[in-house]
C-alpha cells in the first residue's frame, strides 16, 4: 500500500514539475513578446553608435546583470565587434584606466540604481565616453545619465516569488543577441571572418577551408601527361601523397594516377607505357575556397584518399584524407 502511494506521489510530482517548467517558459516568452512590441528607433540609434565606434564596446554590470554582460561581450567579440567586460567594483580600483574616449560603455542594471555603477558612470560623463543603458527604468539614475537607453520589458519574473532574476535576465540576453546579430548583418560578417576568430574546437574544424589544409608548391605531385609509369612511380614516392596529377601543354589537369591504380596495373610491361593509357581522365577536383568538410564528404563518397585542388583547370594543390582527419574535419 505504501509502495503504491509512493508511486502515485512520484507521478504527481513529475506532472507538477512539468507544469512548473511550462509556466516558466510561458512567462519568459510573454516577457520576450513585450520586448518585441517595445522595440523602436532607439535600437537603431544604439546600433549606429556601436557600429561607428573607433574604440571598443565595454560592458559592465553587477550580479546577474554582469554575468549576462559577459556572455554578450563574448558574442560580440567573436563576431567582429571588439568588446570586453569591466567589473564595476574593479573599475573603482584602477580598471577605469581601461576606458578611452573612443570607447562605448554599455551598462546593464535591471533597476538602473546599482550603486556599484556610480564610479564608472561618473567617469563616462567626465571624459565624454558614450554611455548606453540597458534597464527596465529609463527614469532611473542610469537611464538619466545614459546617452541612449534600451528599455527592458517590465514583465513578471518567472520566479514564483517574483524576486530572482529570471525573465529579466533572459530578455537582457536576447537583447544582447539582437545587438550582436544586427551588427553582424551591418558589417556583412562572413563565415571566413568567423573562422578567423574560432581556429580551435569544433567550430574551427567545421569552417576550415581546403586552402587551409592543401599541399602546395614543391609538395605538389605533378608531371606532364607524356610521362612514363616509372617517372610517375618516382614522383609519387618522393611526394608521399599517394597520387600524381598530369597536365597538358596549357598546365591544365587532365588526369590522375593513384598508388591504388599502380598496384592494380603494375606488371613487367607497364614501366614502358605512357601514363595517358592508364591514368584516370577528368578526375574529381575541388576549389580552394570550398570547406574542408566538403572535401571529406567527396572523398568518403568516392572512396578515394585525395583530391586535386584547382583554380579553373590549373592544379594548385592536393588535399589528403589524412589532412582532414588530423584536423578533426569529419
Amino acid at each position: 500500500m505504501i509502495e503504491m502511494q509512493n508511486v502515485t506521489n512520484s507521478a504527481a510530482s513529475k506532472m507538477s514539475d512539468i507544469q512548473s517548467a511550462k509556466n516558466t517558459i510561458n512567462k519568459e516568452i510573454e516577457n520576450l513578446r513585450i520586448l518585441e512590441a517595445e522595440l523602436d528607433e532607439t535600437l537603431t540609434k544604439a546600433l549606429d553608435i556601436m557600429q561607428n565606434a573607433t574604440g571598443r564596446i565595454i560592458f559592465t554590470g553587477m550580479g546577474k546583470s554582469g554575468i549576462i554582460a559577459k556572455k554578450i561581450v563574448a558574442s560580440l567579440a567573436s563576431t567582429g565587434s571588439p568588446s570586453f567586460f569591466v567589473h564595476p567594483a574593479e573599475a573603482s580600483h584602477g580598471d577605469l584606466g581601461m576606458l578611452s574616449e573612443d570607447d562605448i560603455v554599455i551598462a546593464i542594471s535591471n533597476s538602473g540604481e546599482s550603486k556599484e555603477l556610480a564610479d564608472i558612470l561618473n567617469y563616462c560623463k567626465r571624459f565624454g565616453i558614450s554611455l548606453i543603458a540597458i534597464t527596465k527604468n529609463p527614469d532611473s539614475t542610469l537611464g538619466k545619465l545614459a546617452d541612449i537607453t534600451l528599455k527592458l520589458p517590465n514583465g513578471e519574473e518567472a520566479c514564483p516569488l517574483g524576486l530572482a532574476p529570471t525573465s529579466s535576465t533572459t530578455a537582457t540576453l536576447v537583447l544582447g543577441d539582437i545587438l550582436t546579430v544586427a551588427l553582424m548583418e551591418r558589417k556583412q560578417f562572413t563565415k571566413t571572418d568567423f573562422n578567423q576568430r574560432h581556429p580551435g574546437g569544433k567550430l574551427g574544424s567545421v569552417l576550415l577551408k581546403v586552402s587551409d589544409l592543401m599541399h602546395v608548391g614543391n609538395e605538389l605531385p605533378i608531371l606532364p601527361e607524356t610521362a612514363s609509369i616509372q617517372e610517375a612511380l618516382i614522383e609519387m614516392t618522393s611526394k608521399r601523397l599517394g597520387c600524381v596529377g598530369f597536365i597538358n601543354n596549357n598546365s591544365e589537369l587532365v588526369g590522375i594516377l593513384t598508388d591504388g591504380d599502380l598496384r592494380r596495373i603494375l606488371t613487367a610491361n607497364t614501366f614502358d607505357k605512357n601514363v595517358q593509357t592508364l591514368m584516370t581522365k577528368n578526375p574529381k577536383t575541388i576549389a580552394p575556397s570550398a570547406l574542408a568538410t566538403e572535401a571529406t564528404k567527396i572523398m568518403n563518397e568516392k572512396k578515394i584518399t585525395n583530391l586535386f585542388v584547382v583554380e579553373g583547370k590549373l592544379p594548385i594543390g592536393v588535399i589528403h584524407i589524412h589532412d582532414c582527419l588530423n584536423n578533426k574535419v569529419v
